[in-house]
């Protein structure tokens, strides 16, 4: 973990073995330094060049963290009875992921699932782009996209896949009986979507409709619509 604010959420919610800091990064963050000596974690100061070694970004900030992976099985993610979940499938873009993950911590998902041939969530950019929010909630990996999704079902979720041309319309009222219920959302990569073979195996392909003449949504944008369309009408259900 780099940075200030990925070190503090670690700090705080995983179990972290290390933490590598420059002088410099120490006088500006001393609580994490005090932080990571309470909590038993070796504090190794290190130069600016051996700082900038060990990250992948142009401007380090002198802090990494070496703490356990995050992920977990699917079944242990869903839980018992998940109400939202994202699932990411065959998205590439650490950065989109990343993104993903922190608009479904926002929306107060149970979980991300990452289907298929989706970016590693360990991944350095996805972390940053997660801006602490790998640490809020369960995580999993599948390589066998379809199992993620049969997983979902089994968990008693709807299978709702973000499509640009699903028959269903986000804003139609009539959506609502869908979307309030307990589902998972499916997003794929901004190229090509969702992988067909998923999108013809969920229960409803939900597109977001375009009222300008902008050409679509981005990856993140079209999540965040979705998940609290679900948050909203759930609560639209749940008042008299």
């Amino acid at each position: 973990m780099e940075g200030a604010q990925a070190v503090r959420e670690a700090l705080r919610h995983a179990r972290v073995h290390e933490l590598f800091i420059t002088d410099a990064a120490a006088d500006r963050h001393p609580e994490l330094v005090a932080a990571a000596r309470e909590a038993g974690v070796r504090v190794v100061v290190v130069t600016d060049q051996a700082a900038a070694s060990l990250s992948d970004t142009v401007t380090p900030q002198g802090l990494v963290a070496v703490c356990d992976l995050l992920d977990v099985a699917v079944a242990e993610a869903l839980g018992e009875r998940p109400a939202l979940v994202a699932v990411c499938a065959g998205i590439a873009d650490p950065g989109n992921v990343g993104t993903v993950i922190r608009v479904a911590d926002a929306a107060g998902a149970d979980a991300v699932l990452l289907a298929g041939d989706t970016v590693d969530p360990h991944n350095g950019k996805a972390v940053r782009a997660s801006t602490g929010s790998v640490f809020h909630l369960p995580l999993a990996r599948d390589r066998d996209a379809g199992a993620v999704l049969d997983a979902c079902r089994a968990a008693g979720l709807a299978v709702l896949v973000a499509d640009a041309g699903g028959e269903l319309d986000l804003h139609d009222p009539a959506s609502d009986a869908v979307l309030a219920g307990p589902v998972a959302w499916v997003f794929g990569g901004e190229a090509h979507g969702v992988p067909a073979d998923l999108a013809r195996g969920a229960d409803h392909r939900v597109r977001v409709p375009i009222l300008g003449r902008a050409e679509s949504l981005n990856l993140a944008t079209a999540a965040a619509v979705c998940l609290y369309a679900s948050v909203a009408a759930g609560r639209r259900r749940r008042t008299p």
